[in-house]
């Protein structure tokens, strides 16, 4: 359905007569959140070692640090993070965007993605889930809390532990410029683009 908006002249645009006219397009409801960044989320039950792709992956809290996760229950990943209470949050880089898309694809039934990715798999510091030592990034997580949202149930981990590559190191702090970072969008994988500024930067141009 489309349908036309009258927008106030505060938006900044110099229109006529003291509004502007935007046309917009109402579709059904949708999660229509993008980009999110698509995670190798590895798990581990009973020495049982797995990596699901995972697109549905954000930030709920800074203070404890809390990661939720959404993930179907039909998920093989879904039963043994289940059961073992934690996971690990490996962020992959662009360029192995092949394999993020395979660990999204193929089940744990039927494949050992750790062997068929050719990932090695690092002991945690905290969780008993290993790390992907070929992702820049890694988060320890301990489950919390759990949700049972519709689609998807939403694990909520704390954040025990974060690793990150030295190589994504610029004078001691983490360059997101060296991480090649992917994200993920309508069916889509994108290469994360140019650095526009940081937070609060244009707020205290104005001053």
């Amino acid at each position: 359905m489309r349908r036309r908006i009258i927008l106030p002249t505060s938006v900044g645009q110099q229109v006529n007569k003291g509004e502007c006219t935007v046309a917009k397009v109402t579709r059904t409801a949708a999660p229509w959140l993008y980009p999110v960044p698509p995670v190798l989320v590895s798990c581990q039950d009973a020495g049982q070692a797995n990596i699901i792709t995972l697109g549905w992956c954000g930030v709920a809290s800074s203070d404890p640090p809390i990661i939720g996760v959404g993930i179907r229950p039909e998920r093989y990943s879904y039963d043994i993070i289940k059961r073992s209470g934690e996971f690990v949050v490996n962020i992959p880089q662009a360029s192995q965007v092949e394999l993020v898309d395979f660990c999204g694809t193929i089940s744990g039934r039927d494949a050992d993605k750790f062997a068929r990715c050719g990932f090695t798999a690092l002991p945690g510091q905290s969780v008993q889930a290993p790390l992907i030592a070929e992702c820049p990034v890694n988060l320890e997580c301990r489950v919390v809390q759990e949700l049972s949202l519709g689609s998807h149930d939403l694990f909520l981990g704390e954040v025990l532990a974060v690793h990150y590559d030295e190589q994504c190191a610029v004078d001691h702090r983490f360059d997101l410029a060296r991480a090649d970072a992917l994200v993920y969008a309508f069916g889509g994988y994108y290469r994360l683009g140019e650095a526009l500024g940081r937070h609060g930067e244009w707020v205290r141009r104005k001053r």
